[in-house]
């Protein structure tokens, strides 16, 4: 086991001893508490997709039975959690839930095709007329958050041209010219015209990006995706990082940011490890747990990450971020990533 290894597994068994708990005392059954110490009222359905990927990456790191029936139990609490099906009304939610569910189904075995049709066909509401996915049923801003796991999903399951068609949205109306990072999204029209542009530059949305055009890449062949992911990876180094290392965005939701984005420079590193891009995703992630760890607390369970990865993490409390789920999720994918690092530097 390598040294990245042995930090991951510290920050999964942390997450497990502080957050994960049976649903509703139903037997074979997990759920995420999403806030520790303490409880919330809030159940956060796609904080919840992000510990599923999580306990995937897990089991790919070390698999174990164990590790297999604990990510079949957080689908089965999902599914029972969410009470009326599979999906919601926020095709962000949905997306990055089917994007945990086909991983579980090709790493783990852990396969739910009924789940993945009904996402497929929910998201196939939210594509508007000019392209780019819907944020929520109803609502006329699409966003990168929705639209980049929506093209992983499609893209992973062979429409390609959809895929491409959502990724080129993005490319054509939200891309930032000074820096070359990918805004947050856009009000559109009923038309598909661009009404206004919410230009939030957040960490999680270059790295669905990246995700996305890997994914096309490898399936197509054609240059301007890997062109893209060079772009991409390039910006995040020169306008995320603070000396080297990813910016953090606070608590709750934004928790989860700066890890989606570590785990997405990791598979953009994995596709094209001679790359010079490849390289400086690398030294991102590498440096990021770096500085998470040695910034690190402790608590039940195992180390408590900080929000802001280069400043000492505080003891959890109610009103910290260090208690938020989102929070520890995404220091434990960043270790995960950093074990992926390490393990395909000793292969090389």
């Amino acid at each position: 086991m390598t040294v990245w290894a042995a930090r991951a597994a510290a920050a999964e068994r942390a997450v497990h001893t502080r957050h994960l708990h049976w649903l509703w005392s139903l037997p074979d059954t997990r759920l995420g508490r999403t806030g520790w110490p303490g409880r919330s009222a809030h159940w956060h359905y796609w904080w919840q997709a992000h510990l599923l990927e999580c306990t995937v990456d897990a089991y790919q790191r070390a698999p174990t039975q164990w590790r297999r029936d604990t990510t079949a139990a957080l689908v089965r609490g999902v599914r029972v959690r969410n009470v009326t099906g599979w999906v919601n009304d926020y095709f962000d939610d949905i997306a990055w839930l089917g994007l945990a569910l086909q991983r579980s189904a090709t790493l783990a075995g852990i396969r739910k095709p009924g789940a993945e049709q009904a996402i497929m066909r929910r998201l196939r509401s939210g594509r508007g007329p000019d392209g780019g996915m819907r944020w929520r049923v109803g609502d006329d801003f699409v966003n990168v958050p929705a639209t980049g796991p929506a093209a992983i999903f499609y893209a992973r399951r062979g429409h390609l041209g959809i895929a491409s068609s959502l990724v080129d949205w993005i490319l054509e109306h939200l891309i930032d010219p000074s820096t070359g990072l990918v805004f947050d999204g856009a009000r559109v029209n009923p038309d598909g015209s661009i009404r206004t542009v919410e230009r939030a530059l957040y960490s999680y949305c270059q790295g669905v990006l990246l995700g996305a055009c890997v994914e096309l890449g490898a399936a197509t062949g054609a240059p301007r995706w890997w062109q893209t992911v060079d772009r991409t990876v390039h910006a995040v180094a020169e306008h995320l990082t603070d000396g080297g290392v990813l910016r953090g965005h606070g608590g709750g939701d934004g928790g989860l940011f700066s890890g989606i984005l570590a785990r997405y420079l990791t598979v953009a590193a994995a596709a094209r490890p001679s790359e010079p891009s490849s390289k400086i995703a690398t030294r991102m992630v590498l440096d990021s747990a770096e500085a998470a760890w040695r910034n690190r607390g402790v608590a039940d369970g195992g180390p408590v990450f900080g929000p802001q990865w280069t400043i000492a993490a505080l003891p959890p409390s109610p009103g910290r971020p260090e208690g938020d789920l989102s929070v520890q999720l995404s220091g434990w994918m960043l270790l995960e990533a950093a074990a992926v690092m390490s393990r395909q530097s000793e292969l090389g």
